[in-house]
């Protein structure tokens, strides 16, 4: 098969679509043909040799997909081949197929395409994971949510919202500040103009918010906390700004907030089961019916990852970049 390999060897780690050796199904495993697969930051990271790949996981960088079932072990029931799903992945999806667990496979809906389908495992699942289930976000409180028109960040914004929270937001242009509001952020600061805190201050009337999910990491972990309620919650999901910080013990202990750090990548697959089937129970509806919907920015074709990744590491996207691998 052909997949995207970094050249590690040369400037600047180029990628390149070649001839690499097929995946082998174990016998609890399905082999995929992948039609779409999508961008995440850690891509990035872990093309410029900052992001482990997780013992066992593929070396070939994407971590969703979408494609049809090729294959499988002597263990797997109840697929057919052709069966059109969608997958969190550990890697392995810039590639023509992809070998997984069967019981990370969901299937798609007949009336979706497989642009739609690869645009929500990783993205949507780490949303969820963060706000509701290490976060405990609940109905009727305040959520700050970093880099709110990434894909993270707009999947955020919407569950947010679908679950009656009040949602406020960075991101670094108009368009971006926009395309948050549209999706039901009630203040959306831009914190290359702005100071951030000054802003939510202003707006909440001194009031102070109940969670922050952040990925920039150290140069805003005082900074966030400066927001906090007391019992409030700070899940920090990457560290694009620096893995570095220092903070006053008493800023944490005093207001009894909660630090979490949160990775969904290396987590075993009985915990991704968990929390596929969390999500499944109290978002799948909306996914159906369009009320939570990913937010396409642009569709690449896979021997262009390239160019795609480009178009991401300078901060141009709104939500999701896609790579299409097959029609």
């Amino acid at each position: 098969m052909k997949a995207i390999v970094v050249q590690e060897d040369l400037p600047g780690r180029p990628l390149v679509w070649q001839d690499v050796p097929d995946p082998v199904c174990g016998p609890d495993d399905v082999l995929v043909n992948v039609h779409a697969t999508a961008l995440n930051r850690a891509d990035l990271m872990q093309r410029a040799g900052g992001y482990p790949v997780p013992p066992g996981a593929s070396q070939i960088l994407g971590l969703e997909m979408a494609g049809t079932i090729a294959g499988w072990g002597s263990r797997v029931l109840g697929w057919q081949k052709g069966n059109r799903v969608r997958a969190l992945l550990t890697g392995g999806g810039y590639a023509e197929q992809v070998v997984l667990p069967a019981r990370m496979l969901i299937a798609m809906p007949d009336n979706r395409d497989f642009i739609w389908g690869a645009a929500l495992p990783e993205a949507v699942l780490t949303a969820y994971l963060n706000l509701f289930m290490e976060a405990g976000l609940q109905d009727g409180e305040t959520v700050l949510i970093h880099g709110g028109a990434s894909g993270v960040g707009t999947y955020g914004i919407q569950m947010a919202r679908l679950a009656g929270c009040r949602v406020l937001v960075t991101a670094g242009s108009e368009a971006k500040l926009a395309a948050c509001r549209e999706l039901g952020a009630e203040l959306a600061v831009n914190y290359k103009e702005e100071d951030f805190v000054e802003r939510i201050r202003s707006h909440l009337g001194g009031a102070e918010v109940d969670v922050v999910m952040d990925m920039v990491g150290g140069p805003y972990l005082e900074r966030n906390m400066e927001l906090l309620r007391t019992y409030g919650r700070l899940v920090i999901i990457s560290t694009l700004g620096g893995a570095e910080a220092s903070i006053h013990l008493g800023h944490l202990m005093r207001p009894r907030l909660r630090l979490i750090g949160s990775v969904l990548r290396p987590r075993s697959v009985d915990e991704k089961v968990a929390i596929m089937k969390s999500f499944k129970r109290r978002f799948l509806g909306n996914l159906l019916d369009g009320s939570l919907k990913p937010i396409i920015d642009s569709v690449y074709p896979v021997e262009r990852a390239e160019d795609a990744q480009a178009h991401m590491a300078a901060n141009r996207n709104i939500g999701k970049v896609m790579l299409q691998v097959r029609d």
